[in-house]
């Protein structure tokens, strides 16, 4: 199946990946990131095709019919601070989150390179694949164990969501979609055919015949037993890995409180995820990009689930006491036109928009920013995305001034230039 954006920019939605299969493993490609086992861990939420701004987060009740559109504003957990009357999940934990309500593009508003602009903190040029948030900091922390160190939850993997320059090895390894009736993870289940007795022969095996190899020419790499490879293995045989990705294991009432959609269900997994050590976890949404129908959308397909699912993962994170040590992110790659257009929807508009953020490093019950009475341009506080990009790296403890290379050898620093919102963090 494929869903499309209004650019046509296409997403596929499969497994990317092979797994143990008669000619090799491609799973180790997806695990040579290493971590220091250090305690922050990001859930990153994507809004894909863009949410308005004025509809959720940052509505103007006082505005013109064209422009405030079909919702009412409802009182939120944050004193002063009102939110979609389709939010009360999102609402009853107000009082944990911080509202950006003045972010801005220097981009188009292109979906392509708004997206990959918002997942990775740089702005595109050609010939260079930035990295992902996750896989940037999957990076940086090194991560050590069974557990993979990035997963993408619902989606293939594209550009924007991976390793981009940093390789294959930073990619996020892919989950699906856990809402599914007998939720399996492809990549952790042998091929038909194929027992886990020969699995675990065929190891022995390689490992014998690299041991060999090594006695023969100890200066060449070729067909050297990785620890990548060993960890693919490692995962495949691990109680702990399995466990981890069985959401059934999960009680029947938290499961509903996170609601059965796909969104929910994913926010619901990357929070045993986390739980169980992997250290970043990327939950893909799709159908924002509402040119047509948008209150319709909004109201029938895309904020309840989200807002059950959202405000479900940050209760539950908090009530572990797992929400100061795990940033979560709710952002989408721009917002919407404040005029609503003749298809009852709203357009591209990356001058203002707004993101959430919460635990990780960030102030509790905290609104940044401000924008006019048409939530049409910033007024106060204007973040730009490289702002952003090092408000992210700051909370989770990375050096935004870090410099990494391309294969090419071109520097590529982790922020491009921005500074963190100081009034966000702890």
């Amino acid at each position: 199946m494929f869903q499309r954006n209004c650019d046509g920019v296409a997403r596929r939605n499969f497994l990317k990946l092979g797994m143990l299969g008669f000619s090799g493993l491609s799973l180790p490609q997806l695990l040579n990131a290493q971590n220091k086992n250090k305690d922050k861990a990001l859930i990153f939420l994507w809004l894909g095709g863009g949410a308005p701004q004025q509809d959720m987060y940052d509505m103007k009740p006082g505005a013109p019919d064209k422009i405030r559109g079909e919702f009412k504003p409802m009182a939120s957990k944050l004193d002063g601070f009102q939110i979609c009357d389709l939010m009360p999940k999102t609402a009853a934990v107000a009082d944990k989150l911080t509202i950006l309500r003045s972010l801005t593009s220097v981009d188009l508003g292109s979906h392509e390179r708004s997206s990959r602009y918002l997942q990775t903190g740089v702005l595109p040029v050609p010939n260079t694949e930035f990295a992902s948030f996750g896989s940037v900091y999957v990076k940086e922390k090194a991560f050590k164990g069974d557990m993979p160190p990035y997963v993408g939850v619902l989606k293939p993997i594209e550009r924007g969501f991976g390793g981009g320059f940093l390789g294959p090895q930073f990619d996020p390894f892919m989950a699906g979609d856990p809402s599914e009736k007998g939720y399996k993870v492809r990549d952790l289940l042998p091929p038909q055919g194929v027992s886990l007795d020969r699995i675990g022969r065929r190891r022995e095996i390689l490992k014998e015949f690299n041991d060999a190899w090594r006695h023969v020419d100890t200066e060449s790499k070729l067909n050297s037993y990785s620890p990548a490879l060993e960890q693919a293995y490692n995962m495949v045989f691990s109680e702990k890995v399995l466990r981890a990705f069985d959401i059934a294991q999960e009680p029947e009432k938290l499961r509903e409180e996170y609601g059965r959609a796909p969104v929910g269900q994913g926010l619901l997994l990357a929070r045993r995820l986390i739980e169980s050590g992997v250290k970043a976890v990327s939950v893909w949404m799709g159908g924002w990009d509402t040119h047509s129908n948008n209150f319709t959308s909004l109201r029938d397909k895309l904020l309840p689930p989200m807002d059950r699912g959202f405000g479900a993962l940050i209760a539950d994170l908090d009530q572990r006491g797992m929400l100061d040590n795990t940033l979560v992110v709710q952002v989408g790659e721009f917002g919407r036109t404040p005029v609503v257009n003749g298809q009852a929807g709203r357009d591209h508009w990356p001058k203002a928009f707004s993101a959430v953020v919460a635990g990780g490093g960030m102030k509790r019950g905290n609104v940044i920013g401000a924008t006019d009475k048409h939530a049409a341009e910033v007024t106060d506080r204007p973040i730009t995305v490289e702002d952003f990009s090092a408000t992210l790296f700051t909370a989770l403890g990375v050096d935004i001034h870090r410099i990494n290379h391309t294969p090419e050898g071109r520097p590529i620093a982790v922020v491009n230039g921005g500074k963190a919102v100081a009034e966000a963090l702890v």
